[in-house]
């Protein structure tokens, strides 16, 4: 799905930067690929937690085989046993349990955070066990669509900011808000190509 205003953010963002310029002139602009179901953005983002994006896919791909109608009710009706076996950890199997959990039980309302600053939404998402603020950001990015997003605790953002900014150095949380403040009010977008920079695969959770 591509978001309304990514042509807007894309223009704008190659007349302020010239290596996104660059970026956005050599990947296909296909923008955000939510799956529209905000229950299966934050379990894709659970399980993509601290792993490569193809091995993320890979154990994705085996939770669909092993549960069909991927739903909070019937994640929760399997046996620990079957979502071990799909490669997920012991301790995102919890996480993953406490998500279905607060779906059911409607302390997650999705409907109400149309309206809600990024930050609300963060704040309420981080209360589920495994969701911390890369987590929630994953989320804003990908199922809310929110456009200014800079997920500073990401490593491939980490790691595509350090080459292409900051000469193969390490760069600080700090550094990394001010390389990305001219991006403002297109930071997610931002981030999306220089994902693209590491891996031609567009990131989807």
């Amino acid at each position: 799905m591509t978001p309304h205003y990514w042509e807007q953010a894309t223009r704008e963002l190659s007349g302020c930067d010239d290596i996104l310029r660059g970026l956005i002139q050599r990947y296909e602009c296909t923008g955000f690929c939510s799956h529209g179901n905000p229950f299966v953005t934050l379990a894709r983002s659970i399980i993509g937690q601290q792993i490569s994006v193809k091995a993320a896919d890979s154990v994705w791909q085996k939770l669909m085989a092993a549960v069909p109608g991927f739903s909070p009710d019937i994640l929760l009706a399997q046996e620990d046993e079957v979502l071990r076996n799909c490669g997920i950890s012991w301790r995102k199997v919890v996480y993953l349990q406490d998500l279905a959990g607060h779906f059911l039980d409607g302390s997650l309302d999705v409907g109400l955070w149309e309206q809600a600053g990024d930050e609300v939404i963060v704040r309420q998402l981080i209360q589920v066990k495994g969701i911390g603020r890369w987590t929630a950001e994953m989320f804003l990015i990908f199922y809310m669509l929110r456009p200014d997003v800079l997920p500073v605790d990401d490593l491939g953002l980490q790691r595509a900011l350090s080459m292409l900014y900051n000469a193969n150095q390490p760069v600080s949380k700090l550094k990394m808000r001010a390389i990305a403040k001219p991006w403002q009010p297109w930071r997610s977008v931002a981030t999306w190509y220089l994902w693209r920079s590491l891996d031609p695969l567009p990131v989807v959770y």
